[in-house]
């Protein structure tokens, strides 16, 4: 107090500013650190927790001012990555240098601290799991034991739901073999400190031993996984309350897609998509605006609520709508703008969906596509896709038929839904005008109102027709 008027004291200066270990986190550490006397292990624990919860604090913060901006969905999920990465980081140079020192380590006192799932990606919602991998070159050692406590300890401490596993190389490559979800977890591994060399050998291997002739395997049991998920959601992508991570439609759709296409093209973006030919450069536009709203509207309904909610409930909708910027408009309410462009995005989720898979099926990354009626076990499934694409008439409809272990799938779009976007049908057709137009229909077939006309044979998807006929007058 001063003359009667209070003084605001300035705020305290943060122990572990963000820009700092943003740039630098080892330097963070050091200045924290160096102060207190090393054999104070207590007060240096604490002092570190503190700092650490101070730059989460702040992290949060100016993701949350991201969020608020332009297209600042993913923009704020690679931010929190990023902050993690700092925390992470921070926590590995403590151990080493301060409480486990190794002054002359073994070829077994290495170790290399990777971000897996959906971590590895470098994107994190508020809310989400931290997933680490802790690899060694061969069995853990003591040293090993206590660095992998001294990291996991302070981040328990900070209330953050963090998984983790401790594995060799050998351990790596056994375990992704017999089990399909470390395998889906090691295929998005990123290095964030340690031994880097260690790393490479290990993704070396995973490429070689388990990556290498299996993109069949992974690919149907990443499509069945998918059904699992999607039936335990909601079969619908259109439901009046939609799970914005799992449903169908949702970000694990896209995630799965990727999976697949990173598997089978070894890419390692979204872009190389185009250049590998699965995608062209309006449904790369497509699949990268469906992944920006999607996190935006997740990260907003974790920071809405302070927990991992992925549902979007009815009291939920108003509050997204609103922080993301939706206002009222010829007659429609903020609330009913929004959930319309929630499905709209769905929908192109979808053609995605079907995108690839007839990308995957042509490729014969899945089983062999087969129209033969013997060969059916049971009634053909039918679901509507897209069809106004060049090559297939604007008024009429078209139809792919192929096989799996299930039996024999029928896409079929009818008349009325004839003027929507390129999918399973459109794809088939922009492939057969790259090699040559659609073929001439059969001699001695029907009228040419309801002639058969079968796709130019492609090298790559010999065993696919698909039939279509124009309306009767």
């Amino acid at each position: 107090c001063w003359n009667g008027a209070f003084v605001t004291a300035p705020p305290a200066k943060p122990a572990l500013p963000l820009a700092e270990m943003l740039h630098s986190p080892e330097a963070g550490i050091a200045r924290l650190l160096e102060t207190i006397n090393r054999r104070d292990k207590t007060r240096m624990r604490q002092a570190l927790i503190a700092g650490l919860r101070q730059l989460l604090d702040e992290g949060h913060a100016s993701a949350r001012t991201i969020l608020a901006g332009p297209r600042g969905g993913l923009a704020c999920a690679h931010r929190l990555s990023a902050v993690m990465d700092a925390v992470v980081r921070g926590l590995h140079s403590a151990a080493v240098t301060y409480f486990y020192p190794a002054d002359n380590p073994s070829q077994s006192e290495r170790i290399a601290v990777v971000a897996v799932g959906g971590y590895g990606r470098g994107t994190l919602a508020p809310g989400s799991d931290v997933d680490l991998l802790f690899l060694f070159p061969h069995k853990q050692t003591a040293w090993g034991e206590s660095v992998v406590e001294s990291m996991l300890y302070p981040l328990w401490d900070l209330k953050l739901k963090t998984g983790h596993s401790v594995r060799s190389i050998d351990d790596c490559v056994r375990e992704a073999r017999a089990d399909m979800t470390i395998r889906t977890a090691l295929l998005e591994a990123r290095f964030l400190v340690g031994d880097r060399s260690l790393f490479d050998e290990m993704v070396r291997r995973f490429d070689a031993e388990v990556v290498e002739g299996t993109a069949q395997a992974f690919t149907e049991a990443k499509l069945a996984e998918r059904e699992l998920r999607v039936q335990r959601a909601g079969a619908s992508r259109y439901l009046v309350e939609p799970n914005v991570k799992d449903g169908k439609g949702g970000l694990r759709d896209l995630n799965t897609l990727f999976w697949i296409a990173k598997y089978a093209y070894r890419v390692h973006d979204v872009r190389d998509l185009v250049e590998a030919g699965l995608f062209d450069k309006q449904e790369l536009q497509m699949f990268q605006r469906s992944e920006e709203f999607l996190w935006r509207t997740r990260c907003w309904l974790h920071f809405i609520t302070g927990r991992a909610e992925e549902r979007l409930s009815f009291d939920l909708q108003r509050q997204v709508a609103a922080e993301v910027g939706y206002a009222g408009r010829s007659g429609q309410a903020p609330v009913e703008r929004f959930m319309k462009a929630y499905f709209l995005i769905a929908k192109d989720v979808g053609d995605l969906t079907a995108i690839v898979c007839a990308a995957l099926e042509a490729r014969q990354q899945k089983p062999r596509a087969s129209l033969s009626p013997a060969a059916q076990d049971s009634p053909p499934k039918r679901c509507f896709v897209r069809a106004n694409s060049p090559g297939v008439p604007a008024n009429g409809a078209a139809r792919v038929s192929r096989r799996s272990r299930a039996g024999t799938s029928t896409f079929q779009s009818p008349p009325s839904r004839a003027s929507a976007q390129t999918s399973v049908a459109g794809w088939l057709a922009r492939q057969a005008k790259l090699r040559g137009p659609v073929g001439t229909p059969r001699t001695g077939t029907r009228s040419a109102t309801g002639r058969l006309a079968r796709v130019r044979t492609l090298p790559s998807a010999r065993s696919i027709t698909f039939t279509s006929w124009a309306k009767r007058p």
